[in-house]
């Protein structure tokens, strides 16, 4: 057992430590190996655990991986022996990084690992919107073309993107890929981010969230979920948006007001959603999108290539390494 001091807080590090990955289901379904964080010390995975099983399963564990399930302050208070929690995502609040720095315990997320999935997920919910490749796809299973008259037919609108504005809300990393693809599609491109004008890559034009409600015919979101943002996207915002615009939404549910979206859904002020993420995950039978015309959700894979999966386990056992020589990295908080 070795110790060392960081930041003012005295880490114990283990050269074998007790690894509870606490939902290792959705990241690794049996697709991809554990092998490389087994060789860090005795593992056991859970495909999920709920919170009346986390004080038990975790009870002597070093350190937790964690997805989606919560660890708060009065759970690390009871798990005396927990010096680290590695998130398996890029998002970190299912941890309570105030009282895992009261605790001393070390939080680390995966930054940046999907980043070309999620914009690759943002194209693919646009272009089924803009050339109906579902609806033609089910038509054609059901006998459509083959009962056809002519060599082709379409009985929906089919838009090209060329020419069109995007509006970006958010210029991370993912933001500012959806930009670059955009821009190689000839769209135009505008905005609304915290960055200075000078620092934007060229050919995003900066804007307000007023102005780019008013210029996008596709709306996309990718900012954060604050107060701030927190259904950013309601019956107001959507009334200034151009009528029949597309919204995309693969950043977080509460970013919209789902209600508000179906009802623009069902009177063509929206011409359509394309989600990869909702307010409740699950989500429940009976919510309004279900219903809504040209609602389109996908169940929050945009993440879970193979080849994004890959590198998030990849970060995760650097991450760990990284954490047991006395140097992490991808610290939060």
């Amino acid at each position: 057992m070795l110790g060392r001091t960081i930041y003012g807080i005295t880490l114990i590090l283990f050269l074998k430590m007790k690894i509870v990955v606490l939902d290792g289901h959705t990241v690794n379904p049996g697709d991809l190996s554990w092998g490389e964080l087994e060789m860090m010390g005795e593992v056991v995975v859970y495909p999920r655990t709920s919170a009346d099983e986390l004080l038990e399963r975790s009870k002597d564990a070093d350190a937790l991986l964690t997805n989606k399930v919560v660890i708060d302050a009065d759970a690390m208070g009871k798990l005396p022996n927990l010096k680290y929690i590695g998130v398996l995502a890029t998002g970190y609040n299912v941890v309570d990084i105030k009282a895992a720095k009261e605790h001393g315990v070390c939080v680390t997320n995966i930054p940046a690992y999907s980043t070309d999935s999620v914009a690759q997920m943002v194209f693919a919910h646009i272009l089924n919107i803009t050339n109906s490749v579902a609806h033609y796809a089910e038509a054609n299973r059901k006998g459509r073309w083959s009962s056809n008259a002519d060599f082709c037919y379409w009985d929906t609108q089919l838009t090209e993107l060329a020419g069109k504005t995007i509006g970006i809300v958010g210029l991370g990393h993912i933001g500012k890929k959806v930009a670059r693809i955009a821009r190689d599609f000839g769209m135009d491109v505008f905005a609304y981010t915290s960055k200075h004008s000078a620092s934007l890559p060229d050919g995003i034009q900066k804007t307000t969230l007023e102005g780019l409600l008013g210029v996008s015919d596709i709306l996309t979101l990718h900012c954060p979920l604050n107060d701030d943002t927190r259904e950013m996207i309601n019956a107001g915002t959507i009334k200034r948006m151009k009528h029949g615009a597309i919204l995309i939404n693969t950043g977080r549910g509460p970013l919209v007001n789902e209600y508000d979206v179906a009802c623009a859904l069902k009177s063509g002020q929206l011409g359509g959603y394309g989600a990869d993420v909702m307010c409740q995950e699950p989500p429940a039978a009976d919510n309004p999108l279900f219903d809504a015309p040209n609602a389109f959700i996908t169940p929050h894979v945009a993440w879970a290539t193979l080849e994004a999966r890959g590198r998030l386990m990849k970060t995760a056992v650097e991450n760990i390494k990284a954490f047991a020589n006395g140097d992490p990295i991808n610290v939060v908080g």
